[in-house]
């Protein structure tokens, strides 16, 4: 019975240890399952773009190796070492403890002067009390350590290496990106130029219709002008402004494009309020309906809405009128220059001629050049800086007005809302008879006062006063908006007024002279001053103007208003087609003769159904007058603050505030 209870099993210990085994492979496995979270501080460190600091990176790695420590695995391998260390596989406390005493003793035998036993019994009281310390690290614990160890020396470099690669894959995704948005421009730009082309098929069926079919041709233009888009908008208005020189009904369709064109869609003016706010117009306005613009022009459309704003301690709603800027425009008119210039080269395969090609090579740098002059349209944070000054000068006025602006971003601008304006023509047509009559004057009175104040006083003026741009009421003031586009007279009157006095006498060299001036290339037109001078000598006599001498007044006299408005459609077609002459003005004058034709037009429109001579001796007397009621105005004027004229103008904008 003896012999067979020696084999016999101690099931409670096989059962504890089982146990125990597999309480310990759980902890390991939960452990592990439950370790990459430990990671996810030190990951996140590494994936944010942003470069880190020393002390960022270093307490994370101490946070992971605290991590690492607490793993079961620790333990289990502190279990592991203890019986490495009693069944002397490893180094334990008695063999270290026997390698001090061997290192003592041979110490104190090597020592040139004796050791008192005090000392020697002092150390050994210390080191009892160190060995009887918390019990050892296990392997993994040790390894840690010296893992941590190398790793906090290397730290610094860690961190350049870590940051430099941020910085690296920084450029990299910015390199990418870019590339994309290119990419995505190129994409849109090919679309525009498709359409653009496109739009140029109506040239065809125009050549093709009756000369004196000026209807038909007049529905090919708008279709082809919507279809192309807003350059050839822009350029449909500047045509419109010289509507005089044009047949009726092609005058009539262009005209529609001074007053409004296609809307934007309800998309676009999202995407543009996403752009440059980050949220929808219903957020920051009341009754701001998308699909309900009160007007639209080439650049974008206009809406009215309200905005609440704190007043004297109380929040009110001030009606505003709120204009948003097309998106891509800066592309349309680049697509737009090219797509004028491709057809102008093409043209050369179906009508090669020596004589063409710098005449249709000179077109082309002419239509980029006048292109180029409307990009400042384009930025509403410009616009927003140019209505401005001139709302500080009207507030000096009693004449002429301009909105105020609120605020305003690249593509989105906030204006004063003008509740009693409207177009000036429409305040013409809704009178009739001798009342009608006076108001053309004084609409016409006012205008000329304000063009010649901005003149001759601020010496900067409107670049666009078509009728569309200018306001009124009925008792003839005038509201001039749309300041997209402003001319700066300075260094320029000298070249100007010789220009005009050149062609009202018709002197081709002093003409041809200023021209070379005005022109991109002054020092290579100038050699060739001559060729200049004999077209514009061809050109003065097609068109009928006749050189004056000292009898120029009973010239003028003769030729009456007809022959005074043909010498200054000739100032104006001698400097919008220099083409003609092989020659490229620079922006700035094509701009100013845009704004001339422009103001020339609207003036000459508020004399629709009047007397010629009526209207010169409308504009010979107010200029006369000019001096002396702008003086008069000054004196009668307040001189008030910046402080007070804003105080003022509030409390009139209050004032409407009682209609809504």
């Amino acid at each position: 019975m003896q012999k067979d209870s020696k084999y016999k099993f101690d099931f409670p210990s096989v059962k504890n240890s089982t146990l125990g085994v597999l309480k310990g492979a759980g902890e390991i496995a939960v452990g592990s399952v439950a370790l990459p979270r430990a990671f996810l501080p030190l990951a996140q460190l590494l994936i944010e773009d942003r470069e880190i600091s020393h002390t960022e990176l270093s307490s994370v790695l101490d946070e992971l190796f605290a991590e690492l420590y607490r793993h079961p695995l620790s333990e289990q391998s502190r279990n592991l070492t203890a019986y490495l260390r009693r069944t002397r596989i490893l180094p334990n406390e008695e063999s270290t403890e026997n390698l001090i005493r061997y290192l003592v003793k041979q110490v104190v035998l090597r020592s040139p002067v004796d050791i008192p036993e005090v000392v020697i019994d002092e150390f050994w009281g210390f080191f009892q009390e160190l060995i009887e310390s918390p019990e050892l690290k296990g392997l993994v614990e040790l390894n840690l350590d010296i893992v941590r160890s190398v790793i906090k020396t290397y730290e610094p470099l860690l961190l350049d290496i870590i940051n430099n690669v941020k910085q690296i894959r920084r450029i990299n995704q910015e390199t990418l990106s870019e590339i994309g948005l290119k990419l995505r421009v190129l994409n849109g730009d090919i679309s525009i130029l498709k359409r653009q082309i496109k739009a140029i098929r109506y040239i065809k069926p125009f050549l093709q219709t009756d000369p004196k079919d000026f209807k038909g041709q007049a529905e090919i233009i708008a279709k082809m002008v919507r279809e192309f888009g807003p350059l050839f908008v822009k350029m449909a208005q500047v045509a419109a402004a010289n509507a005089d020189f044009l047949p009726e009904e092609i005058a009539k369709e262009l005209a529609v494009f001074q007053e409004d064109v296609e809307p934007m869609t309800p998309e676009q003016v999202y995407q543009a309020f996403m752009e440059d706010y980050g949220h929808k117009p219903e957020e920051r306005y009341f009754g701001f309906d998308v699909s309900a613009p009160i007007k639209s022009g080439s650049i974008g459309s206009v809406f009215v809405a309200k905005k609440p704003i704190l007043r004297g301690g109380r929040e009110v709603l001030v009606p505003v009128v709120v204009k948003v800027g097309r998106h891509n425009l800066e592309r349309e008119f680049a697509m737009g220059s090219l797509a004028i210039e491709l057809m102008l080269i093409s043209s050369q395969y179906w009508a090669p001629h020596s004589k063409l090609r710098p005449f249709l090579s000179a077109m082309s740098a002419q239509i980029k050049e006048f292109t180029r002059g409307f990009e400042q349209e384009l930025d509403f944070c410009h616009e927003a800086e140019v209505q401005n000054r001139f709302f500080e000068r009207s507030l000096a006025s009693n004449r002429w007005f301009v909105p105020r602006v609120y605020g305003g971003t690249g593509r989105i601008l906030e204006m004063e809302y003008l509740e009693h304006a409207m177009a000036i023509n429409r305040v013409i047509d809704g009178i009739a008879g001798e009342k009608r009559f006076r108001l053309q004057r004084k609409l016409a009175d006012n205008f000329l006062y304000t063009i010649l104040e901005h003149f001759i006083v601020y010496n900067e003026f409107h670049g666009d006063l078509h009728p569309g741009n200018v306001m009124a009421d009925e008792d003839a003031h005038l509201f001039l908006i749309d300041w997209g586009n402003s001319v700066d007279m300075d260094g320029k009157w000298a070249l100007i007024w010789n220009y005009l006095v050149s062609v009202l006498r018709a002197d081709a060299s002093e003409l041809a002279e200023t021209l070379v001036q005005m022109s991109t290339s002054p020092i290579e037109n100038a050699g060739r001053k001559s060729e200049i001078i004999s077209l514009l000598e061809d050109t003065l006599s097609k068109k009928g103007v006749a050189p004056l001498g000292r009898d120029f007044f009973v010239v003028l006299y003769q030729e009456g208003p007809e022959g005074l408005r043909n010498r200054l459609s000739t100032a104006a077609h001698l400097m919008s087609n220099t083409y003609q002459l092989g020659m490229t003005l620079d922006s700035d004058y094509l701009h100013l003769s845009r704004s001339l034709f422009a103001m020339a037009g609207t003036y000459n429109k508020l004399y629709a159904d009047i007397s010629p001579w009526t209207m010169c001796t409308d504009f010979a007397r107010n200029l006369a007058l000019f001096p002396f009621r702008y003086t008069a105005q000054r004196l009668s004027t307040p001189k008030l603050g910046a402080e007070e004229r804003k105080a003022i103008h509030d409390s009139q904008t209050s004032e409407q505030l009682a209609l809504f």
